[in-house]
């Protein structure tokens, strides 16, 4: 059981990290956002992170742990590469950014659905329900985060399309060489 705990411990401390990096990262994804919705989603996301960061602090107070965060290279890269995405996309249509952006954004919830799914089984395994619902709650803000992130891609989707299949015409000029 030891062995278990400090495995918990240690997610929970990768996860702390994690966090606290998109507490950092989230207001430049607000500001990259062109759609309002997804401003007001990445600004949501803001908003209950900081509680996943205040959640995380009270379950490491159950386990009479100290709130340490270790390191977390892999959302490192995910913001990381979020940031490239922004970049790269500031001079592109606002339908294409924010799929963009949009995507970002799922890389990092899947990579915390995952971490938190690992530390609610091992909390619940070693017999801490407490921490395991609190965990709980942060993987269901995450699950949902997801999912209204893939419901707004949906129409955001739907007029890139539109737009593509938009016939184009000749520049006149062109149509009158055609035509002579």
């Amino acid at each position: 059981m030891a062995q278990l705990k400090e495995l918990l411990v240690d997610n929970m401390q990768d996860l702390l990290h994690a966090e606290m990096q998109l507490v950092k990262a989230l207001p430049e994804m607000v500001e990259a956002a062109r759609h309002p919705k997804l401003k007001e989603l990445f600004t949501k996301h803001l908003q209950q992170t900081e509680g996943h960061v205040e959640r995380l602090k009270t379950a490491f107070e159950i386990l009479g742990e100290k709130a340490q965060a270790k390191p977390c290279k892999g959302m490192q890269g995910l913001i990381e590469e979020g940031s490239e995405t922004i970049e790269e996309n500031e001079d592109k249509e606002d339908l294409a950014s924010d799929l963009a952006l949009i995507a970002a954004a799922q890389k990092v919830e899947h990579y915390e659905i995952s971490g938190y799914g690992t530390a609610r089984c091992v909390a619940r395994q070693i017999g801490e329900r407490e921490v395991a619902n609190l965990l709980s709650h942060t993987l269901g803000d995450e699950e949902s985060s997801d999912f209204l992130l893939s419901e707004l891609g949906k129409p955001i989707l739907q007029d890139a399309s539109l737009l593509d299949e938009q016939p184009t015409r000749a520049p006149a000029s062109k149509a009158k060489a055609r035509r002579a």
